[in-house]
């Protein structure tokens, strides 16, 4: 068979639809590579076929040779070409699939009695037992606490994934070291000790999020049937865990300046293995623990030898610029302190950390590297990046003002249209509202006629340890912008006094689209 020639080659490759724009803020030979890696990827471009020579490509594209070289070259590292001196570049052959003939027809495996109890828990079934249907059209969302696409700051971290990748190139793609990056882990300690949170290097161990710092946690310290205590309304992803790690979770009333001392008083010889808190900023109340009562738990936790596990997921939320009071880890050096980056800066970066007593540290190092062998390096290094290039500040300065609006104009919808009875306080930091709805409520029925009115929200028995609780909902504030967010809240306030009308106990107690993050 005839070979064809390049000019012929490069009217085939021409007719595959390729063209180039300039200005585009893409580079002309990174727009060339990624053309061709489609076509080749989709087969427009067959195993075998050669290419145009790069003298003839450049003039018919009307760009420098070394342009298309550079392209083909890339093209060769990245196994979508090879190059044959004297004879031209061609798609590169893949090997052709094992034909597979379908399985034999054989009795299903026992699926039912091989599933584990943990794999079966309660509350991990909850969300999908307690939610309806998906809505239509495009309902205000205050269910899911992750913030808006505007918000989150891409063009930022792509110049950190680039540098990272174009600097360190190889040595960013294995694995971690157990405990992170000792970089990232300085950076972490000094931001620590600056927020008056007590961190040497050596203290930190980065995690997959804080949700992997807390499965550690749960795993280190629960046996089945141990109890753990948390807050009455606390953070439904940490009753997972503990009730995955079989622990018998249970639940501390709370007042206005934190959990009940009288009620912890009662746990002094209850064994438990620790109490989870968010001190800050709880999700879902909001709510902040007083200064005074902080010092009341630290010395129960002494006295009753049950540790406390502070989670200050929000920490640099603070929407009205007041910091929080002292934290516990400041307090007592045997608090166990987790932390993120998720909330206030990017929920996909999956980078947290736990600051622990060096005696469980010992434990949690060679427990978490069975589990994942190290997070990511490559974003352990892009968070290097951000951080040390004062991004951070940069992004804080440009957030915080927008949830601090948000946040406004939920309170303010809500004022002028709650109904009586009602209670709620605005969040001085973080991102939820908590409304505590009128004995006899029914939460499920507000959902559900929320939903039809077009807003999306979380009836409060998904963060309750029981799962059972005082009328109450979460609304998350972060992922509307403030004219969504009004409208929402009349939507609301309208449902309310709806299901109300309705009569105590009749609504459905299904909630559509529960979010519980």
């Amino acid at each position: 068979m005839r070979r064809k020639s390049g000019i012929e080659s490069y009217q085939m490759f021409r007719e595959s639809g390729i063209s180039l724009t300039p200005g585009v803020g893409q580079p002309l030979y990174r727009q060339i590579f990624d053309q061709v890696a489609a076509r080749v990827s989709s087969g427009v471009l067959t195993p075998g076929f050669r290419l145009p020579p790069t003298r003839v490509l450049a003039e018919e594209l009307g760009v420098h040779r070394n342009t298309v070289v550079r392209a083909f070259e890339d093209l060769v590292a990245a196994g979508f070409l090879v190059s044959v001196v004297g004879r031209g570049s061609f798609v590169t052959s893949a090997p052709l699939p094992a034909s597979i003939s379908p399985p034999p027809s054989r009795p299903s495996l026992p699926w039912v009695s091989l599933v584990s109890r943990a794999a079966s828990a309660e509350p991990l079934g909850r969300a999908d037992a307690l939610a309806g249907p998906a809505p239509s059209g495009n309902p205000v969302n205050l269910s899911r606490m992750e913030p808006a696409g505007e918000l989150l700051p891409h063009e930022l971290l792509r110049r950190c994934l680039d540098h990272v990748l174009r600097d360190r190139a190889a040595s960013a793609l294995g694995y971690s070291p157990r405990e992170g990056l000792p970089r990232l882990r300085e950076l972490i300690a000094a931001e620590l000790s600056r927020s008056g949170v007590p961190a040497e290097v050596d203290d930190v161990l980065v995690t997959t999020g804080s949700q992997q710092a807390l499965d550690l946690v749960a795993r280190a310290l629960i046996d089945p049937g141990d109890p753990f205590l948390v807050e009455e309304s606390t953070y439904s992803g940490a009753i997972n865990l503990f009730a995955v790690a079989g622990a018998r979770v249970v639940g501390v009333p709370s007042d206005g300046d934190g959990p009940d001392p009288a009620a912890l008083e009662r746990h002094d010889r209850s064994r438990a293995k620790g109490f989870y808190m968010m001190p800050n900023c709880g999700n879902p109340t909001g709510a902040c623990v007083s200064a005074e009562r902080r010092h009341a738990l630290v010395a129960w936790s002494r006295r009753a030898g049950v540790p406390l596990i502070e989670d200050d997921y929000g920490a640099d939320l603070n929407l009205d610029g007041v910091p929080p009071p002292p934290a516990l880890k400041a307090l007592d050096s045997e608090v166990i302190y987790l932390g993120t980056f998720s909330k206030k800066l990017i929920p996909a970066l999956r980078v947290g950390f736990l600051v622990c007593p060096k005696a469980l540290r010992r434990q949690l190092v060679p427990l978490k590297h069975a589990m994942d062998l190290g997070t990511s390096v490559l974003l352990q290094h892009a968070l290097c990046e951000f951080l040390e290039r004062g991004y951070m500040r940069a992004h804080l300065a440009k957030v915080l003002p927008e949830y601090r609006a948000r946040r406004d104009a939920l309170a303010a919808g809500l004022s002028e249209g709650l109904p009586d009875g009602v209670e709620w306080t605005p969040p001085a930091r973080g991102l939820v509202l908590w409304l505590q709805l009128p004995e006899g409520s029914d939460p499920g029925a507000v959902c559900e006629e929320a939903s039809r009115r077009g807003v999306l929200v979380t009836p409060g028995a998904i963060y309750s340890p029981t799962g059972r609780s005082r009328p109450s909902l979460r609304l998350a504030f972060c992922g509307e912008p403030p004219e969504r967010i009004a409208v929402g809240a009349q939507r609301l306030c309208r449902a309310i006094d709806a299901a109300a009308g309705r009569g105590r106990g009749s609504g459905s107690t299904r909630a559509p689209a529960i979010d519980v993050l």
